[in-house]
């Protein structure tokens, strides 16, 4: 089961938000500066997790997770925008 999680991040080093922003485009989709949009499995968030518990500075740094429940159910409509909508990729498997 995948749940949807809204992944922020405030980095006071430039060089770790560039790291932070890399591991995070491998995980989800931006919405906005610093926020992302993550459908994960719970390995998925585990790995994550460590991932960025590797490369952000725990004193100085800040990154939360929100956990918006499962992809198919109350997460679709647990976000509202207001001003310009936010248009997320479709992503689809690729079989190699």
């Amino acid at each position: 089961m995948r749940n949807t999680y809204l992944v922020t991040y405030d980095i006071s080093d430039p060089k770790r938000l560039r790291r932070v922003f890399r591991i995070m485009r491998g995980f989800g989709d931006a919405v906005q500066l610093s926020v992302f949009r993550c459908q994960l499995s719970r390995r998925e968030r585990i790995l994550l997790l460590e991932r960025l518990s590797e490369v952000i500075h725990h004193q100085a740094d800040q990154v939360m997770v929100v956990d918006l429940g499962p992809s198919d159910g109350r997460a679709d409509i647990a976000v509202e925008v207001l001003g310009r909508s936010q248009e997320l990729p479709i992503r689809h498997a690729v079989i190699v």
